[in-house]
């Protein structure tokens, strides 16, 4: 009890020490009312700049998208398919510690489908062969044409060539490379795992071709 009775004086004359005259009190209300009064300018100017900034954004992000390329990939399928296994049909035998030579030849080709300019097949040709090097026996004689119908939207004229002739064709080597490791391995012989094709260098060659048979030279 007597403890008590000592935190209550206590507090009683916190209470005493810290009344102010109603002067002092007119200040401070005062001071307070200024300090909310510049807090909710400052708010309000704070709400109102990202919304600015939020306004620009959509139309740059519009503006963005309508120059995206757009490829799609309609179709894919093979147009001619040949597998020889002259191996069997020559009754040809390997030699011990003889690993056969594989030649791969690849050529390409595209064109726009008439019925939808923005439409197009590309034609791409595999004729592959082994062979045993010391007696020029062939093993086998694979030939494939892959081809796969591309939907191309918004890609300039002069990217579009080699669009068909570098990119359209690496979309599509993964199917022919499983389909050449499958009949391999069906046809007798470990699967055929094709290495990747270098597609740019296989486009400046044929441009230098090209330019041979024109008598002009291609560019790099």
């Amino acid at each position: 009890m007597a403890k008590t009775a000592v935190s209550k004086s206590k507090s009683e004359k916190r209470t005493r020490g810290s009344r102010k005259s109603p002067a002092a009190k007119k200040n401070e209300e005062m001071k307070t009312d200024s300090k909310a009064t510049s807090g909710d300018s400052k708010a309000g100017e704070a709400t109102t700049q990202p919304a600015a900034g939020a306004a620009q954004q959509p139309a740059a992000a519009a503006a963005q998208g309508q120059q995206m390329p757009k490829v799609q990939v309609l179709r894919q399928y093979i147009r001619d398919f040949s597998f020889e296994n002259i191996m069997l049909q020559k009754n040809v035998r390997i030699p011990r510690q003889t690993a056969p030579e594989i030649n791969v030849q690849v050529a390409l080709d595209a064109k726009r489908r008439p019925e939808n300019m923005n439409q197009y097949e590309v034609l791409t040709k595999y004729s592959i062969s082994s062979r045993i090097a010391s007696t020029n026996d062939t093993l086998f004689l694979l030939e494939l044409e892959y081809c796969g119908i591309f939907h191309i939207e918004n890609i300039p004229q002069q990217r579009l060539h080699p669009f068909l002739m570098i990119d359209c064709p690496r979309t599509l080597f993964p199917y022919v490379r499983r389909i050449v490791a499958d009949t391999t391995g069906e046809g007798g012989f470990p699967p055929l795992n094709l290495d990747m094709i270098d597609f740019v260098a296989l486009y400046r060659q044929m441009l230098q071709q090209r330019a041979n048979q024109s008598g002009q030279q291609a560019p790099s």
